[in-house]
């Protein structure tokens, strides 16, 4: 069985998630918002990748800069205007556009919406929305995007709208709301979105033909059901629906994986993401609140969930096995969905904090990306032996050891800061990872830092790439 990854997984509390569609260079725009001038000259890179800065100090400008991910070396042009502070970027599914959120909540945030044309490195237009998104999507025909903004004001009632955005022209077709409104998943057809609300156990079922003509909205689940959902996964066909409850971590009760029938309404089965208690059946944690589950990654018929297992509104998944200053850690959970069952035999611990990002590597290295964990941080300069630790995991998948890592070992490497970008570079053996706002190169074969004779004297960084980066994405084949 196949299942898709929704990318616009998730994140309760913390950051975004995602989007795509495609543009001409040279929109004019919107009642909401305002063309911006192309640009001439192009970086004639043929694979790039993007990278986001929302930072501008001395010479360097808040934007989306322009690497090219086959020799690690910056593009040589000026980086590519999205907004005040460019946050989450997403490629359209037909690779033709770039999708920027500009805004980080500060008195600077601008809430923009940007539309990067990939053909003339440029911004074609941009929509300002009312209010912060964390969460977007595309249909799968890149015409249409759909936007959770959860403090949109709504003249008469709660907060929380879904915004429908035409690409080709860039205006906003339609609205419909729901009371704060969060996260957003789109099937493969792109005839259903899912959407997920804070502090709620019902899941949204939006119909996007009807956005702002008619009723839009029907509602499944409930207590019993979900427990806080945040995000899901579709089969092939659409007729299941692979729903991730982040459960106490999100302010509930159990971090489970729900298997949801979408064509009768019913819950198929329920499994906790958590190494079950041996005799269990239906498999019970032996705590609750034991479960974590906040982002996910699915690859065939397996799902890899990652989390932090909270007790009393507090971190409290102990570091065993890990010779760390860390008093708290997370969970990383691997489940069949063929069978709805969990995989590995014991937990396997990963870094703490809110799980937001998660990628394969060629090398069947999996990258686990968190928000606010504990680290550890060296004096200066640092002793001999000193530990440092971020919010990095690599979790190695495979059956054979790689890079010293035996089969499901996790190494934390020893840099600072929130994970908040990993790409994987194709036909490469290296992983692009944003953490602390710089950009670090990753070879995956060894799960360091990559040698580059660009820079020997500076592995895993590239020369010349200046600022305070969020997200990277590659744009080509």
């Amino acid at each position: 069985m196949i299942i898709r990854h929704e990318v616009g997984v998730l994140r309760l509390r913390k950051v975004a998630i995602l989007l795509f569609f495609l543009l001409p260079a040279s929109l004019v725009l919107l009642s909401c918002g305002n063309a911006t001038p192309s640009s001439s000259k192009t970086s004639g890179i043929k694979y790039r990748a993007f990278l986001s800065n929302w930072v501008s100090a001395g010479t360097e400008s808040a934007g989306v800069y322009i690497v090219n991910a086959l020799d690690d070396v910056r593009g040589n042009v000026a980086p590519i205007s999205a907004g005040n502070t460019p946050t989450v970027m997403v490629l359209t599914p037909n690779r033709a556009q770039t999708l920027v959120f500009s805004g980080n909540g500060t008195q600077s945030s601008d809430n923009s919406f940007n539309l990067i044309n990939n053909a003339s490195e440029s911004n074609a237009a941009h929509v300002t929305l009312p209010g912060m998104t964390e969460s977007f999507v595309v249909s799968p025909d890149s015409s249409t995007a759909y936007v959770a903004v959860p403090t949109a004001p709504v003249v008469g009632g709660p907060p929380g709208i879904v915004e429908a955005i035409a690409l080709s022209s860039g205006t906003v077709t339609g609205q419909v709301d729901i009371s704060s409104i969060h996260y957003l998943a789109i099937n493969n057809s792109g005839n259903r979105l899912l959407g997920f609300s804070d502090n709620s156990d019902f899941v949204a079922v939006i119909t996007p033909t009807q956005i702002g003509i008619g009723n839009a909205v029907t509602t499944i689940g409930g207590p019993g059901i979900f427990d806080r959902p945040v995000a899901a996964f579709f089969s092939n066909d659409d007729s299941t629906a692979y729903v991730i409850s982040c459960g106490a971590e999100c302010g509930g009760t159990q971090a489970s994986v729900q298997q949801y029938n979408l064509l009768t309404n019913t819950l198929v089965a329920s499994v906790p993401s958590c190494v079950p208690t041996p005799g269990t059946n239906p498999p019970q944690c032996a705590n609750p609140e034991s479960a974590a589950g906040s982002v996910g990654l699915v690859i065939g018929s397996t799902m890899y969930l990652a989390g932090t297992p909270y007790s009393g509104g507090a971190p409290a998944q102990p570091c065993t096995g890990q010779i760390t200053a860390a008093t708290t850690c997370g969970l990383l959970t691997i489940f069949n969905l063929a069978n709805m069952t969990v995989v590995n035999t014991a937990p396997i611990i990963i870094t703490d904090g809110y799980h937001n990002r998660i990628a394969m590597g060629a090398y069947g290295q999996l990258y686990i990306g968190a928000r606010t964990c504990t680290e550890i941080v060296p004096p200066l300069p640092p002793p001999a032996g000193a530990e440092t630790r971020g919010c990095l995991s690599i979790y190695n998948s495979l059956t054979t050891t790689q890079a010293n890592l035996p089969p499901g070992g996790v190494v934390i490497p020893p840099e600072n800061g929130d994970a908040t970008g990993i790409q994987p570079i194709a036909s490469r053996n290296v992983v692009y990872v944003v953490q602390g706002g710089s950009l670090g190169i990753y070879d995956d074969r060894t799960d360091e830092f990559e040698y580059n004779p660009n820079d020997p004297d500076n592995p895993g960084r590239i020369t010349g790439l200046v600022g305070n980066f969020i997200d990277v994405i590659t744009i080509d084949f």
